[in-house]
């Protein structure tokens, strides 16, 4: 059977954007352990909680600046228009500024809200407004960083993110051990500073920070905050989702559990995140580049699961199976109450894997309504699935909550996207998505019924049927081991 050839270059540019990844993974791991370690599961809430706030205050304000204003640098840039490129630079710049005033005014505004929304103890509102400087340097550091797409300096961007997470355990570690929570406002106010003066330092270099503050100027910018209303919108929902949830395990839980959801969730996300991070970077632009819709475009997005599904699915089963031991490993002890909560959560990332292919379709297609719509009934289902499940059945009841969203999301994208687009999901993508999950399932059964000598044979058994099915996938479609085996001969031989 003839190979195909689209699997290869997926492979090629999940490795190059996963590899940057991987290394921002690897330190946040010791910063979280270290974090976990001298604030505890409370302290832990305590930074979920804020993390949330500023989120969403930054996305109810930036006017989704920093989506939008990619395309429009990136058109400038394609056109090879030096005098405009600079143009567009200097208004992004602009709106970035005054977004950055704007966010910092609304937090300290809405801090006495806030409060009331997210604590049913103590008045907390002189920390939300302590929060008002980290949301206008999040807006600036993100109007650089659009900048830096917008002209493909993807080195420079992989550079800014590595500095980052490594000035940040530089940073946050000493100041959390010797003054402990108290030092969480002021922490993230420093890892922010520190961002954004990574950021601008780097985006200065290509282009010498300037801004013009006139009128007529700023009026230009209409455009291209139209654009952003749409991703402003569905930031909004999802940070929304995130901000209600949290709050809501707050106010009907405790902080301890908002902790422990937190560290669930971040755990969850740990080695998934890597296959996922190539996604905006090249399957994107690739999705972009066909101007038709049917059976072209189902072809990528169905080449684009199978991938993300047979590269994920053998790590979700051994991270599932060795949880027990990573989890006190990269946080600590006290944060095992979690881990129910994580091997739930797990089983909805296979469902991610095969949903995020299919929620770029709009905006590759420049329909950002349909975008904004999909994201959110997502968010909508989510909050209403999590929070409902969590009220009957605690943390574990969130997991499950997560788990039926994800489901029930994952069906209506398929059915929205083949009457809007006219996408299919080919026969052979459905089994080995179908195949991959039941085993993740078969998974979660093992590790939650069995123990000590079953628990770990049954489980490394699941792992290696998961490893053996995915290379499979990968020999008979793709030339990735003739690849392999070509280059180590070439070595060899040299």
């Amino acid at each position: 059977m003839k190979k195909e050839d689209g699997y290869s270059h997926i492979l090629k540019y999940t490795s190059i954007f996963g590899g940057v990844q991987g290394v921002n993974i690897l330190v946040s791991i010791i910063r979280n352990k270290l974090v976990a370690l001298l604030l505890g599961p409370e302290g832990m809430g305590l930074v979920s909680l804020f993390n949330s706030t500023i989120k969403l205050v930054s996305d109810s304000t930036n006017f989704g600046l920093s989506m939008s204003s990619v395309r429009n640098i990136s058109s400038a840039f394609e056109c090879g228009n030096e005098d405009r490129l600079i143009s567009e630079i200097q208004l992004v710049r602009t709106w970035s500024l005054f977004t950055a005033i704007f966010g910092m005014l609304v937090c300290i505004l809405v801090s006495p809200l806030l409060n009331s929304w997210i604590f049913n103890w103590g008045d907390h509102t002189l920390h939300f407004i302590l929060l008002s400087p980290i949301i206008a340097l999040v807006s600036l550091s993100g109007g650089e960083l659009a900048i830096l797409k917008g002209i493909r300096r993807l080195k420079i961007l992989a550079i800014i993110s590595i500095y980052n997470v490594i000035l940040n355990l530089i940073i946050s570690i000493p100041i959390f051990y010797i003054w402990r929570d108290k030092a969480i406002i002021p922490t993230m106010f420093l890892v922010a500073l520190i961002q954004m003066l990574v950021t601008i330092f780097y985006s200065s270099r290509v282009y010498p920070y300037r801004i013009r503050l006139r009128a007529h100027f700023m009026i230009r910018g209409y455009n291209m905050m139209k654009l952003g209303m749409s991703f402003l919108v569905a930031g909004l929902m999802g940070s929304g989702c995130d901000f209600i949830i949290r709050s809501y395990i707050n106010n009907v839980g405790s902080l301890s559990e908002v902790g422990l959801f937190n560290a669930g969730y971040m755990m969850t996300m740990v080695y998934a995140g890597m296959i996922f991070a190539a996604m905006e970077t090249d399957y994107f632009p690739r999705l972009s580049a066909i101007k038709s819709i049917g059976s072209e475009m189902s072809k990528l997005v169905n080449h684009q699961i199978n991938a993300s599904v047979f590269l994920l699915s053998p790590l979700l089963v051994l991270y599932s199976v060795c949880l027990p031991v990573i989890l006190p490993l990269f946080l600590s002890r006290k944060f095992l109450p979690a881990l129910e909560l994580s091997q739930i959560m797990i089983l909805a990332m296979y469902l991610r894997a095969a949903k995020l292919p299919l929620a770029y379709i709009p905006l590759a297609k420049g329909n950002s309504k349909s975008y904004m719509l999909m994201e959110s009934i997502d968010d909508i289902m989510m909050i209403v699935f999590v929070l409902l499940m969590y009220f009957l059945f605690g943390l574990k009841g969130a997991g499950y909550g997560m788990v039926i969203a994800a489901f029930l999301d994952y069906l209506t994208l398929n059915v929205y996207m083949k009457l809007r687009y006219r996408y299919t999901l080919d026969k052979r993508s459905f089994l080995f998505f179908f195949v991959q999950s039941l085993l993740g399932v078969l998974t979660y059964l093992i590790v939650s019924y069995l123990d000590s000598f079953w628990y770990w044979i049954s489980g490394s058994i699941l792992f290696v049927l998961s490893v053996g099915i995915s290379c499979f996938f990968f020999q008979k479609y793709t030339e990735i081991f003739s690849q392999i085996i070509s280059s180590i001969k070439n070595k060899l031989h040299g």
